[in-house]
C-alpha cells in the first residue's frame, strides 16, 4: 500500500486521476453548508483507488492490529475528516451505524460502548452495556454526496463488557471461524453473493406500506427492456458508480426479470469481506434510491405474482491458493470435497432454512411457480434445486446455494453454511453415507413451506444449537416467532401489512408498538 498516497493529508490524488477531480466548490444537492467547504470530499475515481489499495491488504491477510497505528495516525493528521462511521449488525441482520467524532475515536478507540439492550437479540436491560472493537482492515473512504463530507467508515465486532467477542454477534463468529481455517488448515473461504432487489416509488415505501394498495413499481422496465434514461437504468448506473467507489470490483450491472428489479454482481472475496459488502450493498442501494425519491427494497417477495428477490451465494474453498472444489475429471468439474460440502449442507437443509429465510415474507419466494429453489437437492441445470453447480474451471469452480433470501443476516447464514459444509467434508465414511442417504436424489423433499415449519426444524436442531450456542439459538428463534405471530399464519395471495411493517429491516419502535 502506498502510505504516501493514502495517508498523507497533503496528497489528494495520484497524478493519473488529478484531472478527474472536481473543485472544492462543487455541491451535492445542497449537502454542503457554510463552514463545511474544508471537509474531505474525494472524487469517485479517487475513492475507488484508495479503497482498492486497502482491500488488497485486507485480502492478503492484513490484521486489524497491523493497520491500526497507521490509520489512527492518518486520522490524526487529516484535518478534513470530522467523523468515523462505525457499523455493526444485530442478531437478525439489521444494519446499525454510529458516527463517532474523529477526536473521540483517536482518544478512546479501545473504549467504544453502546446500550446493547436497545438492539434486538443483544443484552437484557439489566446488563446492557456492550463494546465495539473496530476492525481497521475494513477502513473505507465514502462518497460525500451519500454520507456527508468529512467521513470515513469502518466495521466493528461487538464485544462483551470484558472485551471478549460477544456470543450473539455473528460477524465475530464468522471472523473466528475463518481465522481458524486459515491458521490451522491454510484454507480460505471465498464467497460471491448475487443480491436482488426492487425499487418502488416514494420515500420509505416500506414503512408506509398498506396491503390494500401494495407497492408501486418505480418503472415497468425489466430484464432486457430497460433503456438508457429509464428510471431503473438511471438507478443502476448511479448505484454501480457508488459500488466501484467502494471497491466492490463490479462484474455485471443489470435489471432482473421482474419490472423495477435489479442485481449488481461483484467479484468474489473472502467470507468476512463479502458479508460486509452485502450490508454495504443494501445500504448504498437505499441511499441511491433515496436520492432519487425512491425506495430500494430487499423484501424477498414484495409483490405476489412477480418473481421474488434472492441472494444466490457462490462458495468455494482454496488451500494454499488452489481451488479445492475443482476436479477437471468430474462430469460437473467439482471435486470430492465439493461434493461432500454440498451433502453436508443438504443434510441440514431444513434446520438451516430459518437463517437463510428469516422472515415471513421469505416463504412467499419459495413458491415453485416462480423458479423457486426449494428442492433439497443439487443439480447442474435444475434451477429449482437448492444448490446448483455452475459451469466452472480451475479458478471458478464453486457451489451456488440458491435458497438464501436477501434479508437474511449475512454473517449468520454464511457462518452456518460453512459449518454445515465442513460437517460433510469431515464426516467418517459411515457418517457421510447416512448423510447421503438422507438427501437421496431419488426421494425429493422440499424446504419448509412457511416460517412456522422452518422454526420447528430450527428449534429442534441440535446442530444449530451447537454452532450458534444455546443462548443465541434460543434468542434467534424467539425473535422470529414474535415477528411471525404478528402476521396471519396463512400466507394467502396478498402480501400482508404485518409481514412488511414488522420485518426486522423495516420496523421501528413506533411501528412495532402499533400492534
Amino acid at each position: 500500500m502506498s502510505e504516501k498516497t493514502l495517508y498523507d493529508p497533503a496528497v489528494n490524488v495520484s497524478s493519473s486521476n488529478a484531472k478527474c477531480i472536481r473543485g472544492r466548490e462543487r455541491e451535492y444537492n445542497g449537502i454542503f453548508k457554510k463552514g463545511q467547504e474544508h471537509l474531505l470530499d474525494l472524487s469517485y475515481m479517487e475513492l475507488e483507488e484508495r479503497n482498492l489499495e486497502v482491500k488488497a491488504e485486507r485480502i492478503k491477510g492484513a490484521t486489524s492490529g497491523s493497520l491500526r497505528e497507521r490509520l489512527l495516525k492518518y486520522l490524526n493528521e487529516e484535518n478534513r475528516i470530522k467523523a468515523v462511521t462505525v457499523c455493526f449488525t444485530d442478531l437478525e441482520g439489521s444494519f446499525h451505524a454510529l458516527d463517532y467524532d474523529k477526536k473521540h475515536i483517536i482518544r478512546s478507540e479501545e473504549n467504544l460502548t453502546f446500550d446493547g439492550s436497545s438492539i434486538n437479540g443483544f443484552t437484557a436491560q439489566s446488563e446492557s452495556d456492550l463494546r465495539l472493537k473496530i476492525d481497521w482492515t475494513t477502513f473505507r473512504w465514502v462518497p460525500a454526496d451519500l454520507f456527508g463530507p468529512g467521513k470515513v467508515l469502518v466495521f466493528a465486532n461487538v464485544c462483551d463488557k470484558d472485551s471478549t467477542l460477544y456470543v450473539s454477534d455473528f460477524r465475530s463468529s464468522l471472523y473466528r471461524l475463518c481465522e481458524r481455517l486459515k491458521n490451522e488448515r491454510n484454507v480460505m473461504v471465498n464467497i460471491a453473493p448475487e443480491i436482488e432487489g426492487f425499487i418502488f416509488k416514494g420515500f420509505k415505501a416500506e414503512q408506509n406500506y398498506d396491503e390494500k394498495v401494495g407497492f408501486e413499481l418505480a418503472t415497468m422496465s425489466g430484464y432486457f427492456n430497460s433503456l438508457p434514461q429509464d428510471t431503473l437504468r438511471l438507478f443502476i448506473d448511479k448505484f454501480a458508480e457508488v459500488q466501484r467507489a467502494l471497491a466492490f470490483e463490479n462484474e455485471k450491472d443489470h435489471p432482473e426479470v421482474a419490472p423495477a428489479q435489479f442485481e449488481l454482481t461483484f467479484k468474489y472475496s473472502t467470507a468476512l469481506d463479502s458479508a460486509d459488502q452485502i450490508q454495504l450493498y443494501k445500504l448504498l442501494a437505499r441511499q441511491v434510491a433515496r436520492s432519487m425519491g425512491l425506495t430500494a427494497s430487499f423484501l424477498p417477495k414484495p409483490i405476489q405474482g412477480l418473481n421474488g428477490s434472492g441472494m444466490h451465494t457462490n462458495i468455494s474453498l482454496t488451500k494454499n491458493g488452489k481451488n479445492i472444489f475443482y476436479d477437471g475429471k468430474d462430469k460437473d468439474s467439482i471435486s470430492r470435497k465439493a461434493y461432500r460440502f454440498i451433502i453436508g449442507i443438504l443434510s441440514h437443509a431444513s434446520e438451516l432454512c430459518l437463517v437463510m429465510n428469516s422472515s415471513v415474507n421469505a416463504y412467499r419466494r419459495l413458491d415453485p411457480a416462480f423458479e423457486a429453489p426449494n428442492e433439497i437437492k443439487f443439480s447442474a441445470v435444475d434451477r429449482g434445486a437448492m444448490i446448483r453447480i455452475p459451469i466452472g474451471n480451475e479458478d471458478s469452480a464453486r457451489v451456488e446455494v440458491r435458497t438464501v433470501a436477501p434479508d437474511s443476516n449475512p454473517y449468520l447464514y454464511i457462518f452456518s453454511l460453512i459449518k454445515a459444509g465442513l460437517v460433510g467434508i469431515e464426516a467418517s465414511k459411515e457418517g457421510f453415507k447416512r448423510m447421503e442417504d438422507s438427501v437421496s436424489q431419488d426421494r425429493l423433499e422440499k424446504l419448509p413451506i412457511d416460517i412456522y415449519a422452518a422454526l420447528g426444524s430450527f428449534v429442534e436442531s441440535e446442530f444449530m444449537g451447537e454452532i450458534m450456542g444455546k443462548e443465541s439459538h434460543k434468542k434467534f428463534a424467539d425473535l422470529k416467532r414474535t415477528a411471525a405471530d404478528r402476521c396471519p399464519r396463512a400466507l394467502g395471495i396478498k402480501v400482508k401489512s404485518g409481514e412488511v411493517l414488522y420485518h426486522h429491516e423495516i420496523t421501528n419502535q413506533l411501528l412495532w408498538k402499533n400492534f
